[in-house]
């Protein structure tokens, strides 16, 4: 993955999902970022309605975005991927970064970085980053 791209991931926490079902829907989600296999991982029970979505497609969307008014500091990614339940590595990671969810006991998701592309205005205002996942065998 860009540096970039991963450097700012890991800057943040939270994402805003996108899921398609009979309707389409989105939520904002904590996450760990697991560098390694270059995904998210979140927690969300499998009765709302964005998980619900994601039983009947797996595919989504979101974004990361740094909150600022100054032009010059706009940064962000939006990114397409597939989810699915978390192995329990990925529990680790998740709770490495939130330790407080492991009493909640959450069910944890894998989101799988497919595509990536960063604006970033700190290189040049509307400066994009693309990044994509190599499927080669």
């Amino acid at each position: 993955m860009d540096k970039k791209i991963d450097s700012f991931i890991k800057k943040h926490h939270l994402l805003s999902l996108a899921t398609a079902g009979e309707r389409l829907w989105c939520c904002s989600m904590f996450y760990a970022y697991d560098e390694a296999n270059q995904g998210f991982i979140v927690a969300s029970d499998e009765m709302t309605e964005h998980m619900g979505n994601v039983l009947k497609n797996a595919h989504v969307a979101g974004t990361v975005a740094l909150e600022t008014k100054t032009l010059g500091k706009i940064q962000g990614i939006q990114f397409a991927g597939v989810i699915q339940k978390a192995e329990k590595q990925s529990a680790e990671l998740y709770f490495e970064a939130f330790p407080y969810a492991r009493i909640m006991n959450p069910t944890l998701w894998t989101i799988r970085l497919d595509e990536v592309k960063m604006t970033d205005n700190t290189l040049g205002f509307g400066k994009k980053i693309s990044w994509k996942r190599s499927f080669s065998e």
